[in-house]
């Protein structure tokens, strides 16, 4: 059966098949066989649980199956728009952004960090933002890690979405509101910030 590539990253590979999306870990040469089959096994086991408790909370692709053998995790194929493309020429792009950040909030609130904030990693479809590849996300309860995965959402609208990116920004932080910890994320974003500009002046 033909599979179609649509996308190709550093650790997996995203084919379209069948109506559905198979997220494939590729085998790393310059790894140890034994521990590069450990590290992509362990993986995708914490890819799929955290896809798994956030689809509890937010709108995420839902699990069809997952192979421990070939390292794939299969997946509802979302037909929607692409956020990094779409969201500059949407008229609620900043409602978008909104909502963007309640599911934020609810994902930090459940201890959830998504790791790759980007709007790359977000859907539109039928009025709902889908959060998609969970690769670099874990599981934490500190602060400092939720600034961060807000850091990581700004610093992705100021290089997509230049010319909103403060309107876009501002949206999201309205929507983040939701969360019970938000005052102390934000403040701990200022110093995340800080620290930024300090490392790029060195």
């Amino acid at each position: 059966m033909k599979e179609n590539i649509i996308g190709t990253g550093a650790e997996a590979i995203l084919i379209h098949q069948d109506g559905k999306l198979l997220k494939r870990r590729i085998k790393k040469s310059y790894r140890i066989e034994v521990l590069d089959e450990k590290l992509r096994k362990s993986r995708t086991k914490k890819e799929a649980k955290l896809l798994e408790k956030s689809s509890k909370l937010i709108p995420v692709p839902k699990i069809i199956k997952i192979n421990e053998k070939t390292k794939e995790i299969d997946m509802e194929f979302l037909e929607g728009l692409k956020l990094s493309d779409n969201l500059d020429n949407l008229k609620n792009a900043e409602e978008i952004c909104k909502i963007i950040g309640e599911n934020i909030a609810k994902l930090h609130d459940a201890d959830i960090i998504h790791g790759d904030l980007t709007t790359s990693n977000m859907i539109y479809a039928q009025d709902k933002v889908y959060f998609i590849d969970f690769g670099l996300g874990f599981e934490s309860k500190k602060i400092e890690d939720k600034a961060v995965d807000l850091h990581l959402i700004k610093q992705a609208l100021e290089a997509k979405h230049f010319n909103n990116y403060e309107k876009f920004f501002a949206a999201i932080l309205e929507g983040y509101r939701l969360s019970k910890h938000h005052l102390a994320t934000l403040s701990r974003l200022k110093a995340v910030e800080k620290r930024g500009r300090y490392k790029g002046a060195c």
